[in-house]
């Protein structure tokens, strides 16, 4: 968790069984964490690894957070995003109900995203 702040955002992604998998989401973290030194930021997991959404939740609300963003790492709004996640911020409000709670769109359906993918895929030396 980062320094103490009333606002917090939780970065969300699927999870696998394999713990490499996450490395690329603890460097976003940690990017995130120091570009918003304003926020409480936590990452967690849908399924398969901790934490899961309801335990970063509820650390972010223990720090403070009264506004909290959850900012989804999927590249589309599939089913999860359309099914899962809003059930899922069903029960953070109704378990905290003195934190407001945001959710954002897919972080790949941000065109920054989809430009830096695109660049990537484009680029014939990796």
């Amino acid at each position: 968790m980062s320094g103490a702040s009333e606002r917090g955002l939780l970065l969300f992604a699927h999870g696998a069984r394999d713990a490499a998998w996450a490395m690329p989401f603890e460097t976003v973290l940690a990017q995130v964490r120091a570009w918003r030194p304003d926020a409480q930021v936590a990452l967690a997991y849908l399924e398969l690894m901790p934490p899961d959404l309801a335990t970063a939740a509820a650390e972010l609300v223990r720090c403070g957070c009264r506004q909290v963003d959850v900012v989804p790492l999927f590249l589309g709004t599939g089913g999860h995003v359309r099914r899962d996640v809003p059930l899922l911020l069903q029960r953070l409000h109704a378990q905290h109900t003195g934190t407001s709670w945001r959710l954002r769109a897919p972080i790949g359906e941000h065109p920054d995203v989809i430009h830096a993918i695109a660049r990537a895929a484009a680029d014939d030396t990796a």
